[in-house]
C-alpha cells in the first residue's frame, strides 16, 4: 500500500518536478501542477462516464432484449443503467482526489466533503429510478394492480432522503452518523409534529392495504368530502376519486380509516344491483274489492290465475266460518292495494331486465303522513349506471301508470297553494 501511495506520489508531482527543472518558482509550479491535474482528471473522467454508461446501456439492453420479464425494460426506462454507470468515474475520482490535492490540506478536506456528498445524491438517484422501476413493475401485476403501491414507494423514498440528509449533514459537521443521530433525539417530537399527516398516511395505507378497505377502481361515497365515484390513486397522504362529472376530490388517507364511507365494491361483484325504491299511495283512495271489481281486475293477465285462486280461498274460508257478507269488514276480503301489491311482485318477478336468482319483493312499508309506501325490492342484472337508472325507470313508469287500474291514487303535496276559504 505504501509502494502504491509512494507511486501516485510521484506521479501527481510529475509537472511540478519538470516545472522545478525549468526553474519555475515552487508556488507557480504547485499552482500549474494542480490545475493540470484537475484538467486532465475531469477529461479522463468524461471519457470514461461516457463509456462506462455506454457500456451497461448497451449489456442492460442485451440481457433486456433476450429476458421475458418487464422489470429489466424498465429498468432501462428509468435510466437506472446510466446512472448506475456514474459510479465508476465517482470511484476513480474518489482515489484520485486526495493526491491530487496532498499539497493543499484544506482544499483536500473540502474536496472529500464534495466528494461524499455528491455520492449521496448519486445513491439516491439511483434508488429513486430502482423504486420508480419497481412501482411501474408491481403495477404490470393484476394481484397488485389495485394495491397501494405508490404509498409503500414514498414511504421507501422519505426514509431513503431522510438517510441522505442525515448522512449529508453528518459528513458536513464531520462528526460519526450515530452520535449525529443521538443528538436529533432531542427534536424527535418536532420531527413528528412536523410529519404528523405523512406518518397517519402511512399507518392508514397499511391497514387500507392489509384490511383490504379500498383498491385503486372502486367506486366509492364519501359525504364528508364531497366525493362520489372511482378512485384512481391512492398515495402516501391522499387518496384520489374521480366523481362522475369527471372532477377530483382529494381525500386525505387517514380519513379512509378514521371516518365513515360507502364502498360499492360489493355490489360490483355481485350479480346484480339493488333496486330499493318506493311509491306513496294516498291512503283514501285504499279499499275492499267488491266481486265485480275483481271480475274488471282479472282482465289484467298477470294477476287474472292470482286473483282466481284467492278468491275460491276466501270464499271457502268466509263460508266454513259462517261470516256474514252483508258488510265487506265482515271476514277476510281482497284490497285494492293489496292485488296492487301483488301485481308489482308479479311484474318484476318477469321482468327481463331483473335478477330472478336474487331477492324479489314487493313490501307495504309503515304509514306516513304523505300516505301508505309499496317499495320494490330487487336487482338489476345490469350494474351499468346508465343502463340500472333506465331499467328503474322503466320499472316505475310502468307502475306509476298502473295505479289508476286499481282504484288508487298516488299522493302528492297540493300545487295550487294554500287554500283560503272565501268569506
Amino acid at each position: 500500500m505504501q509502494i502504491v501511495r509512494f507511486k501516485m506520489k510521484k506521479i501527481s508531482h510529475w509537472l511540478y518536478d519538470f516545472l522545478i527543472k525549468k526553474e519555475f518558482s515552487e508556488t507557480m509550479a504547485t499552482y500549474l501542477n494542480v490545475i493540470v491535474l484537475c484538467i486532465l482528471l475531469v477529461a479522463v473522467l468524461l471519457v470514461i462516464d461516457m463509456l462506462s454508461r455506454k457500456i451497461l446501456r448497451k449489456v442492460s439492453s442485451g440481457i433486456a432484449t433476450a429476458s421475458k420479464t418487464k422489470l429489466d425494460d424498465l429498468l432501462i426506462e428509468n435510466r437506472v443503467p446510466r446512472r448506475v454507470g456514474h459510479l465508476i468515474p465517482f470511484m476513480i475520482a474518489y482515489w484520485t482526489v486526495p493526491h491530487i490535492f496532498q499539497d493543499f490540506p484544506q482544499t483536500q478536506k473540502a474536496a472529500i466533503i464534495f466528494l461524499k456528498l455528491l455520492a449521496i445524491v448519486l445513491v439516491l438517484r439511483i434508488a429513486r429510478a430502482f423504486l420508480n422501476s419497481l412501482k411501474s413493475y408491481f403495477k404490470t401485476k393484476p394481484r397488485l394492480k389495485d394495491k397501494p403501491i405508490d404509498s409503500y414507494i414514498q414511504v421507501f423514498m422519505i426514509f431513503a432522503w431522510f438517510a441522505g440528509v442525515f448522512l449529508a449533514l453528518a459528513v458536513v459537521a464531520d462528526i460519526d452518523l450515530w452520535k449525529f443521530l443521538a443528538g436529533l433525539g432531542t427534536i424527535s417530537a418536532v420531527i413528528i409534529l412536523v410529519f404528523r399527516d405523512t406518518i397517519l398516511g402511512f399507518v392508514a395505507s397499511i391497514q387500507v392495504a392489509t384490511n383490504d378497505i379500498v383498491r385503486i377502481g372502486d367506486w366509492i361515497t364519501f359525504d364528508k368530502y364531497g366525493a362520489d365515484g372511482d378512485v384512481i390513486e391512492i398515495n402516501l397522504a391522499t387518496v384520489k376519486v374521480q366523481n362522475f362529472d369527471k372532477t377530483i376530490t382529494t381525500i386525505p388517507t387517514y380519513a379512509l380509516i378514521s371516518d365513515s364511507f360507502k364502498n360499492w365494491r360489493g355490489m360490483n361483484d355481485s350479480d346484480g344491483r339493488r333496486i330499493k325504491r318506493a311509491i306513496y299511495i294516498k291512503q283514501e283512495s285504499i279499499k275492499f274489492l267488491t266481486s265485480d271489481a275483481i271480475e274488471q281486475l282479472k282482465k289484467i293477465e298477470l294477476i287474472t290465475t292470482y286473483l282466481s285462486d284467492r278468491q275460491e280461498k276466501i270464499d271457502a274460508s268466509n263460508t266454513s266460518l259462517g261470516i256474514s257478507r252483508e258488510l265487506q269488514v265482515n271476514g277476510r276480503n281482497l284490497t285494492n292495494i293489496g292485488v296492487f301489491r301483488k301485481y308489482m311482485e308479479t311484474y318484476i318477478s318477469q321482468h327481463s331486465a331483473v335478477n330472478k336468482d336474487m331477492m324479489i319483493m314487493a313490501r307495504q312499508l309503515a304509514p306516513t303522513s304523505q300516505g301508505v309506501p309499496l317499495e320494490i325490492y330487487c336487482f338489476s342484472s345490469d350494474k351499468r349506471w346508465q343502463n340500472y337508472e333506465y331499467i328503474m325507470a322503466d320499472i316505475f313508469d310502468h307502475f306509476l301508470a298502473s295505479v289508476s287500474y286499481f282504484d288508487l291514487e298516488l299522493f302528492e303535496l297540493p300545487s295550487t297553494g294554500v287554500y283560503v276559504p272565501k268569506n
